[in-house]
């Protein structure tokens, strides 16, 4: 396996970024957003830091972004991961490299927790958020319904920091 890169994300890298994200979308199992936004609609919904791209041979695979949870104070350490990896270079190690970087970069960054929801049947994400210390808090059912007419229950997983806020 060739080499996996971790680089900030740019806004040069947003169109393979945005096509990165349009898989996620496509394959009906990573959000329920049904198109990729404009990047300065998503620039402005993420952090400005703790954004990232993992690079083979020069080329984006794959991404991880936070979002703040809320615009109260209380909640300045406490963010969502949104982490897509392109579809021919899943269960290669990107998920891993990428959110080992993301966590160790939000450490730094004084977040004391990171949260993710993800579709209970996505378990390829489940297993990456389980193994990098987040734990299921609870199941949402019927969340949200996809654009199809289908509810989904999403699983809403937290990891707290051993080393930022609350110890």
């Amino acid at each position: 396996m060739e080499e996996i890169i971790i680089e900030p994300m740019t806004e040069e890298s947003w169109p393979e970024v945005a096509r990165i994200y349009e898989f996620g979308i496509a394959n009906k199992n990573a959000t329920f957003e049904t198109h990729v936004p404009e990047w300065s609609r998503w620039d402005s919904a993420h952090r400005k830091d703790c954004r990232l791209v993992a690079l083979i041979n020069g080329q984006v695979v794959g991404w991880i972004a936070l979002s703040y949870v809320s615009g109260r104070c209380v909640f300045a350490g406490v963010a969502e991961v949104s982490i897509y990896i392109h579809p021919d270079f899943q269960r290669k190690g990107v998920g891993d490299k990428l959110l080992e970087a993301l966590i160790k970069e939000s450490e730094l960054r004084g977040i004391w927790t990171l949260q993710s929801g993800i579709f209970p049947e996505n378990t390829a994400s489940m297993r990456l958020h389980q193994k990098h210390g987040f734990r299921i808090v609870g199941i949402y059912e019927k969340m949200g319904k996809m654009d199809d007419g289908r509810w989904r229950d999403v699983a809403m997983l937290e990891r707290r920091s051993k080393i930022a806020g609350c110890n």
